[in-house]
């Protein structure tokens, strides 16, 4: 009976492995979804998500993204170890580090992990937002990401829904400051809200919108690559 188990076991640990293999070549030309939206379709919960290429995403809400959520994102292949490190040693767990989950990283567990916080899901995700680097240009990795980011309470998915929700405008047409607050909410949509923003959350923005600014250039040049 034990060696049952564990023969199912390995084989179910295989075919999650098999998923992201299979799935990551496709969604490099395939409008994807995330975990998150397929278990609202399921529970029959509502789900806002209008998929926009790049080009029609607001480069202001870019820029605020990758300063509010990965700003090394330019320089590294799926992990910047060197915000890991710095968060492990500040946390002195691997599965309570804050801020060393790169975009890469957030975009593979979207894609096909858990919600939480665990070493688990962690060691899985490391290798997962590897193969979407290397498979993936920068610049459908973070237009993947910014279409399937959970951005709002009742099931709003992506920023062309983010937008409309916040500021009834289109992605495309974000000033820095609307941009600055999304990305601000990025980290808890349920509870941060960018049409009624607190004090804290303006606080955010303004660093946000620094930061977006010195990283412009650079920004632009990667993703043109």
């Amino acid at each position: 009976m034990a060696g049952r188990i564990v023969s199912i076991l390995i084989k179910a640990v295989i075919l999650l492995a098999l998923i992201p293999l299979v799935l990551v070549p496709v969604y490099a030309f395939v409008p994807p979804v995330s975990n998150a939206m397929l278990w609202r379709y399921l529970t029959g919960s509502p789900v806002v998500r209008e998929w926009k290429p790049l080009e029609e995403i607001s480069p202001n809400l870019v820029r605020a993204v990758i300063a509010a959520e990965d700003a090394r994102y330019c320089q590294h292949r799926g992990v910047d170890w060197v915000e890991m490190e710095h968060a492990i040693e500040d946390a002195d767990d691997l599965s309570d580090a804050r801020g060393a989950s790169t975009i890469p990283m957030q975009t593979a567990k979207n894609l096909f992990l858990w919600p939480g916080r665990n070493f688990v899901r962690k060691a899985i995700e490391i290798p997962i937002a590897y193969y979407m680097s290397f498979m993936w240009t920068k610049r459908r990795l973070i237009e993947v990401y910014l279409n399937v980011a959970e951005w709002g309470p009742n099931g709003e998915f992506g920023a062309e829904a983010a937008a409309r929700r916040a500021f009834r405008k289109s992605a495309r047409t974000l000033l820095p400051e609307e941009a600055a607050l999304l990305a601000a909410v990025l980290p808890n949509p349920t509870h941060r809200d960018a049409a009624r923003p607190s004090l804290g959350l303006q606080r955010l923005v303004a660093r946000y919108r620094f930061q977006a600014d010195i990283a412009g250039s650079p920004i632009t040049a990667c993703l043109a690559q």
